[in-house]
């Protein structure tokens, strides 16, 4: 039953809280048999656009803006590009360098966490490569130290790349060992299980299937709470210089 107005999503000048009971579904140009819920864009003050992207059998999705990696976080999506083919299951990902000629169909119901961003070149450094691969096949690294915190980067830290998307993995009760605050803005797909989490000065439970964005220095810090663990997918900013110029 709906609970006469409530609901966990929150919007802040610094942060958004998005939570499912408050998505809207709607086709983004190029999009035929498939859906977007839009989470994150120029519109809210982000640098980046972030949607989740749901197929009914033979969808597919539409047109890139810009640089686009996606994550399958239920059944099957194909890709095609330069004439070869993968097929992508749960936790299998790709990174798509902004205007690489792709498409994106799913032979069945299926959903994707999908990050576009415009590429910021830098002078003497050649342009990302396309990734395709399967978060299984990342080596797992502990964060500070803590064998309960579990970090997968998803992408290579090289210049090239002027963005990061990792998966973090929390053991219940396990929790950030400090609250963060710096430059960079986050996108972030709640995937399994939930927690507490402090954006600026509020504290929100979070789940399976929220979204948070979070602007640059907003204080950002999370826990773990239940029996399972917690997992999420982020998005970050990287390898650019603060003040957007390039770098001779």
């Amino acid at each position: 039953m709906h609970e006469l107005g409530y609901t966990r999503s929150r919007r802040q000048p610094d942060h958004l809280l998005l939570t499912p009971d408050t998505f809207v579904r709607a086709a983004l140009p190029g999009m035929r048999g498939c859906v977007a819920v839009v989470h994150a864009s120029t519109a809210l003050g982000a640098g980046f656009s972030a949607y989740t992207a749901e197929f009914q059998s033979n969808g597919e999705l539409g047109l890139a803006l810009g640089q686009r990696f996606f994550y399958v976080t239920a059944g099957e999506v194909r890709l095609e590009t330069q004439g070869k083919t993968a097929h992508l299951q749960e936790r299998g990902y790709a990174f798509l360098p902004e205007g690489f000629v792709h498409r994106v169909t799913s032979p069945g119901v299926s959903r994707i966490a999908v990050i576009e961003k415009t590429y910021q070149p830098l002078p003497s450094t050649q342009p990302p490569e396309r990734i395709v691969g399967s978060e299984d096949a990342v080596d797992a690294s502990s964060l500070d130290g803590d064998p309960d915190l579990r970090v997968k980067c998803l992408l290579p830290d090289e210049v090239s790349y002027d963005f990061a998307v990792n998966t973090m993995t929390y053991q219940p009760g396990a929790a950030l060992s400090r609250v963060e605050m710096h430059v960079m803005e986050h996108g972030l797909f709640m995937l399994e299980g939930g927690g507490i989490y402090r954006l600026g000065n509020d504290w929100y439970p979070v789940k399976s299937g929220d979204f948070i964005w979070m602007g640059p220095w907003c204080p950002q810090w999370f826990g773990a709470i239940g029996k399972v663990p917690a997992k999420y997918l982020i998005y970050k900013d990287w390898n650019r210089h603060p003040m957007g110029e390039p770098v001779p």
